[in-house]
């Protein structure tokens, strides 16, 4: 049985799913209604085409990627009918769950969108099959990653989705201290436990230019050494770094233009920045004849720096009202999805990357 990264990519969007879909988890209510009444009621008389898209498109990929993951094993003739089935159920047992939360409202209307986009995405699934792209691509992955490769392509795959969150420096994801800290506060406000909850000792820093510089040239090299893990070849690794430079110059730049404008989308990209950049780019040029193993293994030395430095850092007050602004206007639609990429991504690294260390050395 092949072994494909669309399965633990369809796992990571069925969990996206439920979490925008009960967010924001509060406030549960039994309404004395059975959950599927909404079934039977009129269809909304309300609705926007923005809504129609996001129901349709926000369903695709899981299709896709359930109906892929069969395609690539030996289970492509249940493909289609598994993937639809599959998200027209999730989104049938997520509209039955939001009758129980009063901030959600249960659609027919939104289970018949979601059904269509499952169906939209296993569609394309099986017509990139048909018109030979899988092949293509599984030739393709053959001859650039070895072959136990899905789970570093999982992490590359969501890696440019996590910097779409504003982040306190360039590409410096996993800054998640300071918002644990005052989670549990939260939590254990008014109960005893809050004096269990251990005091800082050292008092979080302003950000340096130093630190910054770092951050962001470690930022990029973590995600390099990890493609570095699963490609051998020294030239294929070359070509990958131009891809990696440009997918993180441009989710970066995306996240700037959802923060402030499409006018200001590169205006995090300053001259330290830049250095940044072309320092992590040599560098990692310099390791580019390093073996995956010990890519690997230099890769767990710049997350444990990365993520000590990040998570010493104090929150300026612009850095804030960024994620005001993201948070609270616009973009609330996201529900957080992208701020938790982007705080999770670097520890979900840091466990594959050490089970890389800790494995037998993969085959090229």
């Amino acid at each position: 049985m092949h072994k494909t990264s669309a399965w633990p990519l369809a796992q990571v969007y069925f969990c996206l799913i439920v979490y925008a879909s009960l967010y924001p988890f509060a406030h549960w209510r039994a309404q004395g209604v059975a959950p599927w009444l909404f079934l039977t009621a009129p269809l909304p008389r309300y609705w926007t085409g923005f809504d129609v898209v996001a129901n349709v498109l926000g369903y695709m990929p899981l299709g896709f990627f359930l109906a892929l993951s069969a395609l690539r094993t030996d289970r492509g003739r249940f493909a289609f009918y598994a993937a639809a089935l599959t998200a027209a159920g999730l989104s049938f047992a997520m509209e039955c769950l939001q009758v129980f939360l009063p901030d959600r409202v249960p659609s027919n209307l939104d289970l018949l969108l979601n059904a269509a986009g499952g169906m939209l995405g296993a569609v394309v699934a099986w017509s990139l099959e048909r018109l030979g792209f899988l092949q293509r691509w599984g030739r393709f992955r053959a001859n650039w990653f070895i072959e136990e490769s899905r789970g570093a392509l999982t992490l590359l795959a969501l890696w440019p989705m996590a910097l779409l969150f504003p982040t306190a420096v360039p590409f410096g994801l996993g800054q998640v201290m300071l918002r644990l800290e005052l989670a549990l506060a939260e939590l254990l406000s008014d109960t005893p436990f809050l004096e269990w909850l251990p005091l800082r000792e050292v008092e979080l820093q302003p950000v340096t230019s130093g630190t910054a510089w770092l951050c962001g040239v470690l930022g990029l090299v973590i995600p390099g050494l990890l493609g570095f893990c699963i490609i051998a070849q020294v030239s294929k690794r070359a070509w990958f770094l131009v891809w990696l430079a440009l997918l993180g110059i441009g989710a970066s730049g995306l996240s700037a233009a959802l923060s402030f404008g499409p006018e200001h989308a590169w205006i995090w990209l300053t001259a330290p920045v830049q250095a940044a950049l072309w320092t992590a780019l040599l560098g990692l040029m310099a390791l580019l004849w390093v073996p995956p193993r010990a890519s690997a293994a230099l890769a767990v030395l710049a997350l444990g720096a990365d993520l000590s430095l990040l998570n010493q850092m104090s929150i300026n007050p612009y850095f804030e009202q960024t994620l005001f602004m993201w948070e609270q206007g616009r973009f609330i639609r996201f529900h957080g999805l992208a701020q938790w990429l982007g705080w999770l991504w670097p520890f979900a690294a840091l466990v594959y990357l050490l089970s890389l260390v800790w494995s037998r050395p993969p085959k090229t």
